[in-house]
């Protein structure tokens, strides 16, 4: 609210104080003071009420615009609109006595979406990595508080410093070295504005999870004496398997060969027989002397 606003404010009480209708300075009861939050973009609907039956006059002093919308003998009902912290004062006069209300209206933009990044989202074990968190068009920044979590577990937690007069993207970022126990955790960001103070309520949020892929050289080493071993006995496997068939290949060759050498050399001595038989046959043939001979000697007695 500019010092105008707040001036103008000013003279109205004091005219409402120094006026009071019928002369009388006596008040019925003090004035008193009520905090209000009005969601920017929204409007606030005030009951502006006496505590008489028949107040003598009643209204509500405000720099913003105002509407009445409904008015019965002790209250009027008025809706503002506010875009910006303010002050209402109601008013009404009871038998010579006048009342005040003042209103302190405060303008806030909720977290109404948190997101979280992680960079980088694959580390080494030991490693930086950072996380940031941003939750977009948020006001005022002094009532936020930003969590970023691991887990169940809080590992950074900041309230934001400074009024802000219009909203604004808040921005916290956390740096931190990669554990192995990050990787089996997912992590969030959560945002809660305390409008409590003020006449409010509580607003969290909540971010999407994200997960964080630790790589651990330890294991990744291990893998690589698995896969060599493997390696090697794969190797012996398929190099045992092709040394059995060489053998047994230079076997079979072997004993082809004998057999083959035993098959000729029967061969030769077949074919050795048969050349002799051939050199024998026909007899010779029989002198004179000879078939007289074997005449004679065939003869029957």
């Amino acid at each position: 609210m500019s010092p105008f606003d707040s001036w103008g404010l000013f003279m109205a009480f004091l005219a409402l104080l120094c006026c009071p209708g019928s002369g009388k300075e006596a008040f019925e009861k003090p004035t008193w003071t009520k905090q209000l939050v009005v969601e920017s973009g929204r409007s606030q609907v005030i009951n502006c009420s006496a505590s008489c039956t028949q107040p003598e006059n009643s209204g509500l002093e405000t720099t913003v615009s105002k509407k009445l919308l409904k008015e019965g003998a002790q209250w009027k009902l008025y809706e503002v609109n506010v875009s910006q912290d303010t002050i209402l004062l109601c008013y009404f006069t009871c038998s010579g006595r006048q009342e005040i209300k003042r209103f302190n209206i405060s303008v806030f933009s909720p977290p109404k979406q948190v997101l979280l990044t992680l960079q980088p989202t694959f580390v080494t074990v030991g490693t930086w990595f950072t996380i940031e968190c941003r939750v977009p068009s948020v006001a005022p920044f002094e009532t936020l508080t930003i969590t970023l979590l691991r887990g169940s577990e809080i590992l950074y937690n900041e309230t934001l410093r400074g009024t802000t007069p219009s909203p604004q993207e808040a921005i916290v970022t956390h740096n931190t070295t990669a554990l192995r126990k990050d990787g089996h955790h997912n992590f969030t960001c959560q945002a809660k504005m305390d409008l409590q103070s003020r006449g409010g309520h509580l607003i969290h949020r909540v971010s999407d999870p994200q997960v964080l892929e630790v790589y651990e050289p330890f294991q990744d080493s291990q893998m690589a004496i698995i896969i060599a071993v493997v390696s090697v006995l794969l190797f012996l496997f398929v190099a045992s398997v092709l040394l059995c068939f060489v053998l047994g290949e230079h076997w079979r060759q072997r004993r082809t060969g004998s057999y083959m050498v035993q098959a000729v050399q029967r061969r030769l001595r077949c074919a050795t027989r048969h050349s002799l038989h051939e050199q024998k046959w026909p007899p010779p043939r029989a002198t004179g002397t000879q078939r007289g001979s074997l005449a004679l000697w065939s003869s029957p007695g």
